[in-house]
């Protein structure tokens, strides 16, 4: 007889169409009969019966009580109700802070903010995130909260009072700025409301979203930078718990943690706030050719300055050593190939500017704690 066909119900309070994707290509790969129509009409189909959940519970009591009555497998993709005992598979927001973070620090900035406008669990942990890491490299950042603010009221006239809120708070803010948003609606706030006032984008104030969801963004007259959160890996790993559900093994513990993908560097944040111009030609330089073997005597040669020198000088301005600098944007650039292509890891160790699969393996694995295999197959679905 014919193998069972697996019949999973998607019931995504919050829909994203790259989550889509990643539960898609599971259930093609394994022959599952996906049931979409709730993530595109929103009519909860009560007395539906099938095999199993994919369920992202945000806003909405009568959703969340829906998926459980349905005594069936399910595996949630957010943390909006903890008490519901659900395993789950969600975003790394840490991760994600952590690299908004180094993009950052890597551009010489001093002075951070972390912008959200709504009491969400993951503008919680993007933000504790950020806070964290920024902490652990010798930084403070601010966190502008909007709906914490004395002007908050949720009535017809609250955008134009979060407007003039905002453009306050980038007035007040010391300058040049590195403002982390919650999201990209809220980048896109934060760009708006600088551009009223004659705040200059990037230069005075640089800004990076999340999620990396704007229609268009390169068209935009300044095109919001955003930390690509990896939904497609989030729905294709929560397929893969829930096919695990459905098989009769045991839940996980804990939360299974997606890393993101990397930041999509655009020019709302493309600039280097460094005084030091010869630090400063010299990154420029570094981040144009590091998919070359070039060293850190040809870092000196561009900058200018003795050897000696330029250590000193990017130990002050970066808090790294050049040398340190060039390893981290090539370990960065190496995350970000492994993350989208399929090729050898020994082809992508020399577009990373290394000469030998040895050197590059080390030098990833001493930055990452995992092999660059390893890290694939985490990133990728």
């Amino acid at each position: 007889m014919p193998k069972k066909q697996k019949r999973v119900l998607l019931a995504l309070g919050w829909y994203d169409y790259r989550l889509h994707q990643g539960i898609e290509k599971y259930a093609q790969e394994h022959g599952w009969h996906l049931y979409a129509d709730l993530a595109r009409e929103k009519v909860i189909p009560w007395g539906w019966e099938g095999d199993g959940v994919l369920a992202w519970l945000g806003a909405g009591d009568d959703l969340a009580e829906f998926v459980q009555s349905t005594r069936r497998p399910t595996v949630d993709f957010s943390l909006r109700r903890p008490q519901l005992k659900f395993p789950r598979v969600l975003e790394d927001h840490a991760h994600a802070a952590q690299l908004v973070a180094d993009h950052f620090i890597s551009r010489g900035f001093v002075n951070f903010m972390f912008y959200s406008d709504a009491d969400n669990w993951s503008y919680e942990e993007r933000g504790k995130g950020f806070i964290n890491a920024l902490k652990k490299a010798g930084y403070e950042c601010t966190w502008s909260r909007w709906h914490r603010s004395p002007d908050f009221a949720a009535d017809r006239e609250i955008w134009k009072r979060k407007r003039k809120w905002l453009v306050a708070e980038m007035k007040r803010a010391p300058k040049p700025l590195a403002v982390f948003a919650a999201n990209d609606q809220q980048a896109l706030d934060v760009l708006e409301s600088c551009e009223s006032i004659g705040i200059a984008i990037p230069e005075q104030v640089a800004i990076v979203g999340a999620e990396n969801y704007l229609l268009a963004p390169d068209a935009m007259h300044i095109p919001v930078s955003s930390v690509d959160t990896n939904l497609e890996t989030l729905g294709y790993r929560g397929a893969e718990l829930l096919d695990q559900l459905m098989s009769g093994k045991p839940s996980p513990k804990e939360p299974i943690r997606i890393p993101a993908k990397g930041v999509v560097a655009r020019r709302s944040s493309d600039f280097l706030a460094i005084k030091h111009k010869n630090v400063a030609k010299s990154l420029r330089y570094m981040w144009e050719h590091s998919h070359e073997p070039i060293c850190v005597k040809d870092l000196v040669a561009v900058a200018a300055m003795s050897r000696r020198g330029m250590h000193k000088a990017f130990l002050e301005h970066i808090g790294r050593t050049p040398g340190q600098e060039l390893q981290r944007v090539r370990i960065e650039h190496a995350k970000k190939l492994l993350a989208e292509s399929s090729g050898k890891i020994e082809t992508l160790a020399k577009m990373c500017g290394y000469q030998s699969i040895n050197s590059f393996c080390i030098a990833f694995k001493r930055t990452t704690g995992m092999s660059a295999k390893r890290y694939r197959e985490t990133i990728r679905y």
